[in-house]
């Protein structure tokens, strides 16, 4: 399938915020009235609320559907047993949550991989990607999390990234025939020092030079805030290669008006331009147990779109 034959369902064409990625999703009706309505898809976490709701994972997601979220997210899923997958996947569509990110793949911390050029490097991890595309299709995912390792440290960067750009073509060939995005996530310096993929303009550099609707870009704002800053100027900048967002507020990586980013006016943003897609709660809970996950749903409703 060539890469401009996959068009990719909810994108808004070729207007500012196609945001890459937005896919339509076929939600059933919720059993229940939901305590709150958010205009944008928050996707909360395991864990996030097991003080309200416990520690099983399906009273979790029951738990988010009662308080209004429509999505959810987890970095794990893929190393979830199936049938915890299937369970997971069953309650999501009984309760009209729609599935966001999971990590795709082994990621490289501390060591050169996908940057490097390695041949093996570069089979493991597309042996890994056509793994996820059956959690994905198992979970009724549309976007996995892909982090291109640690820098090479004995290359230019201009190598590095014709290497990772390789890797990456060779990765949408697996994923356009399912319509499965693989979403890069840039990270900033100060949490994860020496990766390769730091910065926002990079990653959209990186994206044109894939060439497909299954490479875009997951911009953490939380991330994004500490590298560069300058964020709705960058979203904008970004804008047609975004499928994905995640928020964690800085200093503290906590919820939303915890720290020094307006969400409000960034949410704004996003959805006036037409994002449709999947905020993923990326962060802590800013105090602990039950008063600390209800300060959370709070801090949603505060800055949700009025």
């Amino acid at each position: 399938m060539k890469r401009r034959d996959f068009i990719q369902k909810g994108t808004l064409g070729g207007s500012f915020l196609a945001f890459g990625g937005a896919q339509a999703f076929s939600l059933k009706a919720k059993e229940d009235q939901p305590q709150n309505s958010f205009k944008l898809k928050y996707a909360p976490h395991i864990g996030m609320f097991k003080g309200l709701a416990g520690e099983d994972p399906i009273d979790q997601l029951d738990f988010m559907a009662d308080q209004g979220f429509t999505a959810f997210e987890d970095n794990e899923m893929r190393n979830k047993p199936v049938k915890l997958q299937e369970k997971m996947a069953a309650t999501m569509a009984r309760r009209g949550i729609e599935m966001g990110v999971f990590v795709a793949h082994k990621i490289y911390w501390t060591e050169p991989n996908l940057t490097s050029g390695d041949k093996t490097k570069r089979k493991e991890f597309l042996s890994e990607i056509k793994a996820s595309v059956e959690v994905a299709k198992r979970v009724n995912a549309k976007w996995m999390t892909v982090v291109p390792g640690y820098v090479d440290q004995r290359q230019n960067l201009a190598y590095q990234t014709a290497h990772v750009v390789e890797s990456l073509k060779q990765a949408v060939d697996i994923l356009e025939p399912h319509g499965i995005t693989m979403v890069l996530e840039p990270l900033n310096f100060y949490n994860h020092p020496g990766l390769f993929l730091k910065e926002s303009p990079q990653a959209f550099e990186v994206c044109k030079a894939v060439d497909s609707p299954s490479c875009k870009i997951l911009f953490d704002i939380y991330h994004q805030q500490i590298q560069e800053g300058n964020l709705i100027p960058n979203i904008e900048k970004c804008g047609d290669e975004i499928a994905y967002f995640q928020v964690g507020d800085n200093p503290g990586r906590n919820e939303p008006t915890t720290g020094e980013i307006n969400f409000a006016n960034v949410f704004k943003f996003i959805y006036e331009k037409g994002y449709t897609g999947i905020v993923g709660m990326e962060h802590g809970n800013s105090k602990p147990g039950k008063a600390g996950e209800q300060a959370v749903i709070d801090a949603y409703k505060k800055v949700d779109i009025r």
